[in-house]
């Protein structure tokens, strides 16, 4: 049973499901730091998901900032655009608020500064950096890669009450009885 999602459990479920003879022929990822070099012999779909999630919590659902409410409404053509056109939009948006990215905020009494608009610039920021596995699903469509992990979201869920009323029971059995579950 996993109690934390980590580089080493994703690691040893691969290789758990290689052992079974279970080749993986694609992932899609929540963008956890650090899973992706677990698979780069695959192709990787970053979850849209997930994605839109990270970007709300640098921008809000209601940014107040020009350039956040921008940014978002690029986000929402995330599901309906191809990697080309929304990289066009993306780079467009970045070339005309760069300047406003790199305002910077000191506080001379610590001795130190900030960057002005950390939100904003954390959301371009992880665009930016998930770039490459965002369409990652219409590069291979003989694959038929979903581009989110929502059709797993749930599947599991039915587990947590089952497990709930045996209390106290060690890991070991709980793994037990979760395997019994799916395997019946």
């Amino acid at each position: 049973m996993i109690q934390h999602e980590t580089i080493d459990e994703y690691l040893s479920g691969r290789v758990m499901l290689e052992s079974k003879g279970i080749t993986l022929s694609a992932i899609v990822l929540d963008g956890k730091p650090g899973i992706r070099k677990l698979f780069l012999d695959i192709p990787v779909q970053m979850c849209h998901f997930h994605q839109k999630q990270i970007i709300q919590r640098y921008l809000t659902s209601s940014p107040k900032l020009e350039a956040g409410i921008e940014l978002r409404k690029i986000l929402t053509t995330l599901c309906t655009t191809d990697a080309k056109t929304f990289t066009r939009k993306l780079n467009s948006w970045h070339k005309k608020w760069d300047k406003f990215l790199k305002e910077r905020t000191s506080n001379p009494s610590a001795g130190f500064w900030y960057y002005t608009h950390r939100g904003v610039r954390s959301a371009y920021r992880s665009l930016k950096t998930n770039l490459p596995y965002l369409f990652t699903y219409k590069n291979y469509p003989d694959l038929n890669i979903p581009n989110t992990t929502n059709s797993l979201d749930g599947c599991f869920g039915h587990l947590k009450p089952k497990l709930k009323i045996h209390r106290g029971l060690n890991s070991k059995l709980k793994r037990k009885i979760i395997e019994y579950i799916l395997q019946n």
